[in-house]
């Protein structure tokens, strides 16, 4: 078996200007591209990463058994609207994919269930994670940095 090496890392590029969120990156970016600088030479990273879970709220089987229904229908819908496309008549149509949002609906609704009741109450909760960084830096190549700091200077006279 032949042993792959990883890709060479990039060559370090100076950081051009740092910002607490991504959003401020961005935008940091963006008045780069409309002063007609080469943004393709640009990257914005991230550093001190850390993973946010947001419960939701409380998961119970019959809340289970709702999400289950509400995928299985759109899963269903999507099905019957395929199937309507190689039907004879219109009325077809109608009744394939209402067939496909009810037949989606149960099923999703069984395994929603059977699904959570599996789990033995080991994660009886519903969440949102998200990876956030503690800092966004925006860096580019070497010989383009020194105009992109100037630009970004530029950038932070006008929102300050």
């Amino acid at each position: 078996m032949t042993r792959q090496t990883p890709p060479a890392a990039p060559v370090d590029r100076p950081v051009v200007g740092s910002y607490p969120t991504y959003d401020g990156a961005q935008r940091a970016v963006d008045f780069l591209s409309d002063s007609k600088f080469p943004v393709e030479r640009t990257a914005i990273i991230g550093s001190d990463l850390k993973m946010v879970e947001t419960v939701l709220g409380r998961l119970t089987r019959g809340r289970a058994a709702l999400a289950g229904a509400g995928s299985g229908a759109w899963f269903g819908l999507l099905v019957g609207l395929l199937l309507s496309l190689f039907a004879a008549g219109d009325h077809h149509v109608i009744v394939l994919m209402l067939s496909g949002l009810l037949y989606g609906a149960v099923f999703g609704a069984l395994f929603g269930f059977a699904g959570h009741a599996m789990t033995g109450g080991r994660r009886d909760f519903a969440s949102r994670s998200q990876i956030v960084a503690a800092r966004y830096d925006v860096v580019a190549e070497a010989d383009v940095a020194e105009d992109a700091k100037n630009l970004l200077i530029k950038l932070a006279w006008r929102e300050g």
